[in-house]
């Protein structure tokens, strides 16, 4: 009997890798809302926080940015599956018992954003649900840094699964994915520091609280940015050489761009800036990607077998989730009826 061939992509390559950036690019924004609030408000001090009219409206916001964090995160990893499937699924293989606990994880920390909104504001549970939710968030991310950056390393993955099949083992070369993961988290405290501002636009305490976390969060984000750029190693003459670092170099001056407008309470144009820096941030992984994984597979060697309505459905939905979404946001943050 002759088995089905799988080793092929649905898509032109250019149209799945866009669609990789798009989507991956949503999911990290909801991402970053979330993980980034709930850092803000759990660390940052406002006179009787908890009764905040603004913290409150975080909080009862974070299951839906919980639910649009995980809708958004389905299609880049499965557009990263199917281009780069061999390389995502030996790392997970390594990894295995660590990567199946991100969905255990996952539904204990959807379980605190909701008890969290549903708790009284004055009996001190709120912090306490948000605490243990956002350590499940720094475990997610943290196995998710590790595996796809072992994903790009083949030679590091073979080496390992033949030590070890016990699926308890985590990317070993922990300086080659650290300063990424921390570059994320900071990343995320920006964007959480940027929509506390945002909401508390007519707070003056809530708007320094946000303020100062977009601030620090994007100074620890740079940092942490251009140290795990200097510890490519090998690959940094060829990053230099790359697209990549005009790409860092944009989405540098435009953060600074963005947090002078933020300052300013321009948060539309803090906004653009902030979106297309991070979009800047998103192509520029890819580009490291594509580095990383020379030598050892080309993804436009993969054959073409168009499935052009299986990828015009998928559209449509997509649209249509973006539409929802949008539709649920402008409901939430619009005037509210007494």
């Amino acid at each position: 009997m002759n088995l089905p061939d799988y080793n092929f992509i649905s898509a032109p390559l250019w149209l799945v890798t866009v669609l990789h950036i798009v989507t991956l690019s949503l999911h990290l924004i909801a991402m970053n809302f979330l993980f980034g609030g709930i850092i803000v408000l759990i660390f940052g001090k406002v006179t009787n926080k908890w009764e905040n009219a603004v913290v409150q409206k975080f909080i009862k916001l974070f299951p839906n940015a919980m639910a649009a964090t995980v809708s958004f995160g389905v299609a880049p990893l499965l557009f990263v599956q199917l281009v780069y499937a061999k390389q995502v699924y030996s790392a997970s293989i390594v990894s295995g018992w660590f990567w199946l606990m991100i969905i255990v994880v996952a539904i204990i920390t959807y379980y605190l954003l909701y008890a969290s909104s549903f708790a009284k504001k004055t009996d001190g549970k709120q912090k306490v649900y948000l605490t243990i939710a956002m350590v499940g968030l720094l475990y997610i991310s943290f196995v998710y840094s590790s595996v796809f950056s072992l994903a790009e390393k083949p030679d590091l993955y073979a080496a390992l699964y033949a030590q070890n099949q016990s699926g308890l083992v985590l990317n070993t070369d922990i300086g080659s994915y650290l300063f990424r993961w921390l570059h994320m988290v900071f990343g995320a405290i920006t964007v959480g520091g940027f929509f506390v501002g945002l909401l508390g636009r007519n707070d003056d305490e809530v708007f320094k609280l946000g303020k100062n976390f977009y601030l620090w969060g994007m100074v620890g984000s740079i940092a942490t940015g251009f140290a795990y750029m200097l510890g490519l190693g090998e690959m940094l003459k060829p990053f230099m050489r790359s697209p990549g670092i005009w790409l860092v170099t944009v989405g540098f001056f435009l953060s600074l761009g963005s947090l002078h407008f933020m300052f300013k309470k321009k948060f539309l144009m803090s906004s653009i800036m902030l979106g297309v820096s991070f979009l800047s941030m998103v192509i520029t992984r890819h580009v490291v990607r594509l580095l990383a994984l020379e030598g050892f597979f080309d993804p436009s060697s993969l054959p073409v077998n168009p499935q052009w309505g299986i990828f015009i459905i998928f559209l449509i939905l997509f649209v249509l989730m973006v539409a929802v979404v949008w539709y649920m946001l402008k409901l939430f943050f619009g005037p509210q009826e007494t």
